[in-house]
């Protein structure tokens, strides 16, 4: 289903908003490559400088949802990612979190992606690992089952994507795609620490994916970052058991001394992998201890701990035994060498 953006466009230019009926016509006119960069470049524009709505934001996930290659998961599958935008240029939190998450015996399927609107993603960091992100999906689902890891990059899932990625390289600032991203993890997992740029997102997220069959989901924002932070209280808007529930937590629930933002702060591709290793490798500090607090909601998020501070001390452990730099040493032994899937 898809529709002329033409009437849209002139729609939006003048403040009026779209039913989620017509958001999903909207953005899948899109995804089928019908619309003119100008025009993906208008509609973005114009649903940033207005703000979006929950129809819009629900009809967009419904059009991306719909042309999304999936694989399978398994049952208890979480997914640990963050719109981006937030524009903090941090190192890779969630992708250091779905390490350790995975070594604590979680099976995590990380939706992630190249840097659009930050200065390094998740797939940068891991193809500077040496990390391939185009495996054929059956061998990523077969990763999945014997690893507890597989990276899902979104271009490779959600092909649509790529009709708006240079407009949204080009245009620097977040748009409704970084909303889009989580909301539409390929795995279908029904299990989600979500990182939001904007608080006020966080309640639509969170009922979304619950609408769209989640059953425990903790959408975050922290002083500034799509995550969970050191630097102060976070806000939380909960999803489980269909009932939304909003609270905030401080590092100190977890065991962990506050910092501030810019002791985590990132660069390069090669700078964030670094850290990356050493980090689960052992390396102390405040780029550790972030990971922990939301390697910890993880835990929570899928029934594996009971509280931020337990699930600190089991995200901990499996660093400081050596399961979480196995996680990355194992797939890097396990995919040199393999077939990549045809690009």
């Amino acid at each position: 289903m898809s529709l002329p953006l033409k009437p849209v466009l002139a729609r939006v230019a003048r403040g009026e908003t779209l039913g989620q009926d017509e958001a999903e016509a909207a953005f899948a006119t899109i995804m089928e490559g019908q619309a003119t960069p100008a025009q993906i470049a208008s509609l973005l524009t114009a649903l940033h400088l207005r703000g979006e709505t929950r129809a819009e934001l629900t009809g967009a996930v419904r059009a991306m949802r719909a042309g999304m290659a999936p694989i399978a998961a398994p049952d208890g599958a979480i997914d640990v990612c963050g719109t981006g935008g937030d524009g903090l240029g941090t190192l890779n939190v969630s992708t250091a979190t779905a390490f350790v998450v995975a070594a604590c015996g979680v099976p995590v399927a990380k939706h992630g992606n190249r840097a659009l609107s930050s200065r390094t993603g998740g797939v940068d960091v891991l193809a500077e690992l040496g990390l391939p992100i185009d495996l054929p999906f059956d061998a990523m689902e077969a990763q999945l089952r014997r690893t507890n890891l597989t990276f899902l990059a979104a271009p490779r899932h959600h092909p649509g994507m790529r009709h708006a990625a240079a407009v949204r390289a080009e245009l620097g600032f977040r748009t409704i795609f970084n909303l889009l991203g989580p909301l539409a993890n390929p795995a279908r997992v029904r299990r989600q620490l979500t990182g939001v740029y904007d608080p006020a997102w966080a309640p639509a997220m969170a009922e979304t994916l619950g609408a769209l069959g989640a059953e425990h989901v903790w959408v975050v924002h922290g002083q500034g970052l799509d995550e969970l932070t050191l630097a102060g209280q976070s806000e939380v808007a909960e999803w489980r058991h269909g009932t939304l529930r909003r609270f905030s937590v401080t590092p100190e629930q977890a065991g962990l001394a506050r910092a501030p933002v810019v002791s985590i702060a990132g660069g390069a591709a090669a700078e964030n992998a670094a850290a990356l290793r050493a980090l689960l490798h052992g390396t102390r500090g405040p780029y550790r201890d972030t990971v922990l607090l939301n390697a910890a909601a993880a835990l929570i998020i899928a029934g594996r701990a009971d509280s931020l501070a337990e699930g600190a001390v089991v995200a901990a452990g499996a660093i400081d035994r050596g399961a979480a730099s196995n996680v990355l040493e194992t797939l890097l032994r396990e995919t040199a060498g393999v077939p990549v899937a045809a690009r």
